[in-house]
């Protein structure tokens, strides 16, 4: 199957006064570096500045909502606000019901932090049947979905300033 990206953007985004985060679980070491270094890549790609680009790690995709809001508090009281947040993580689904109940965990309190925070956190949770599909969407073979959430990490912070 096909695995394609973001699709075509209304107009060029500039990102050269945006920080952005980049909060990333470590679990899936593999295909998490490669989204982290797609999303990066596209950062820079549309002008952010890489001392704008913040990356930090937590242990895993459970911990991407909490860890989300906390980053963006520590950049607030450093007086150096960040415009944006792209979680990364990646679920693959085992043997048991745990995938189920952290996709959906995860899934919801990410929206919500949107709202809470007033800001745009972008979804970017690989929720895979298999360690084959993970790793097609994380550019390991196919498209690298973490290129299209730094592209609408900068869109979503520019675009209704």
């Amino acid at each position: 199957m096909a695995i394609h990206g973001l699709g075509e953007v209304d107009q060029q985004y500039d990102g050269s006064e945006l920080r952005i985060g980049i909060l990333h679980a470590r679990w899936n070491k593999e295909i998490i570096e490669s989204l982290v270094k797609g999303a990066h890549d596209k950062l820079t790609e549309l002008g952010v500045k890489p001392e704008n680009i913040i990356v930090e790690s937590i242990p895993g995709s459970f911990e991407l909502p909490f860890g989300t809001k906390q980053l963006s508090e520590k950049y607030e009281k450093l007086g150096k606000p960040l415009d944006a947040i792209i979680p990364i993580g990646v679920l693959i689904k085992g043997s048991t019901m745990h995938f189920e109940y952290i996709c959906d965990a995860v899934s919801k309190q990410i929206m919500t932090l949107n709202f809470d925070l007033n800001k745009p956190i972008i979804f970017g949770v690989l929720t895979c049947l298999t360690d084959e599909q993970a790793r097609q969407r994380a550019g390991l073979g196919g498209h690298n979905h973490g290129a299209d959430w730094g592209a609408a990490a900068v869109e979503m912070a520019t675009k209704f300033r």
